[in-house]
């Protein structure tokens, strides 16, 4: 009496399908023939085992057993009985060990391969940057031959079916335990053979030629930005796909702001004169408009005045970022002898209460000067 098919591969009759396949891969690994050579038991079991699997991995035939049982396949006909060993199940385990090597798409893929990817540098100034820019660039390419329209074959001729692996562009060889593809070599994996190669482009279906393209660069964008033009890349072989092409966008240094994320710097200097008395002044921002700022009196070198709204765009939205002004305080320079000397009296007019933070560190100098003396 044939032993129950739940039984033989030692699963409840409720297990899902996931649980079904695991049990069959660990029990075909354990009695694989070639694990367990001139071993008839062995033998036996792995057909009984694959026998089983071949029922409970269909819902159909699965549906059948677990009405009618073995009788439900008691005539031949498709049954299980007809194939005891289930192909495409051990190519599961196959591609459960080494499909991270060779892949399971790669091993059915035929026809032609998608052209590579490439990458393309792009400078782009500060202002461009602000208010995003249209860019035309040209990049040398593998574009398809007109001459054979990408096939690689002459005018006139076709693509020739590959005898050694009937088209599959794959060829399926057993080494011992495993069944292992590998890419036809006659083929290369196409799947079809050229026998008689266009001129123009050698039978490479692709030539080398300089692509000019617009490349729309949105407001906001920051240094090291990656944009992705689809299907510009090279020419996929023999009719395969193309790549894709990557533009890195690289912002040029600007010679008076610095952009730190969406906020912009500008040091700008101030002179001695406004920043003792106070007064105005116009200060230029990204967007090609200038600012007036009130500077109030006594400003030192480092303070920082915020202009809200004034910075960067974020990428492909509508805030902006500030923009933060520091002041440097210009010392006067050329000095006339009139001019230092009318400097000199002030100085001599001017007490400590004018230049507190002067006093301030000082007084802590003496401090620390006096602590060292004790």
């Amino acid at each position: 009496m044939k032993q129950c098919f739940y039984e033989t591969l030692g699963v409840p009759r409720d297990a899902d399908a996931a649980t079904i396949k695991r049990a069959y891969r660990k029990l075909a690994m354990q009695y694989h023939p070639d694990r367990n050579p001139g071993d008839a038991d062995a033998e036996q079991r792995f057909k009984e085992i694959n026998e089983a699997y071949d029922v409970l991995k269909d819902d159909q035939k699965r549906a059948a057993y677990d009405r009618y049982g073995h009788a439900a396949f008691a005539n031949g006909g498709g049954g299980p009985q007809a194939h005891p060993f289930d192909a495409d199940a051990f190519s599961d385990i196959f591609d459960q060990f080494f499909g991270d090597m060779m892949g399971a798409a790669g091993r059915r893929r035929t026809g032609g391969r998608r052209g590579a990817d490439l990458r393309y540098h792009l400078e782009i100034t500060l202002e461009e940057a602000y208010h995003g820019a249209t860019k035309t660039i040209e990049v040398p390419s593998r574009v398809p031959c007109e001459t054979c329209k990408g096939s690689g074959a002459a005018e006139g001729t076709s693509l020739d079916l590959c005898t050694m692996c009937n088209g599959a562009g794959r060829i399926r060889a057993s080494q011992g335990f495993f069944m292992v593809e590998r890419t036809c070599p006659g083929c290369r994996g196409a799947g079809r053979v050229i026998a008689s190669p266009c001129r123009t482009c050698q039978g490479s279906g692709r030539v080398e030629k300089m692509k000019r393209l617009s490349v729309k660069i949105p407001p906001g964008v920051e240094d090291g930005t990656r944009i992705r033009l689809a299907g510009e890349g090279e020419a996929g072989v023999r009719g395969g796909p193309p790549g894709d092409l990557y533009i890195f966008l690289a912002v040029a240094p600007h010679r008076l702001f610095e952009r730190r994320g969406s906020t912009i710097f500008c040091e700008v200097p101030l002179p001695m004169t406004t920043a003792i008395l106070g007064g105005e002044l116009e200060v230029p921002t990204l967007a090609g408009t200038r600012v007036k700022l009130r500077v109030p009196e006594g400003t030192q070198t480092g303070r920082q005045f915020r202009l809200r709204g004034k910075g960067m765009p974020e990428l492909n939205g509508a805030r902006h970022g500030d923009m933060i002004i520091e002041a440097r305080v210009e010392t006067p320079v050329n000095l006339t002898k009139a001019q230092k000397e009318k400097i000199r009296a002030l100085a001599d007019e001017l007490g400590e209460d004018t230049a507190p933070e002067s006093r301030s560190f000082f007084a802590k100098v003496r401090e620390i000067w006096d602590e060292l003396r004790d």
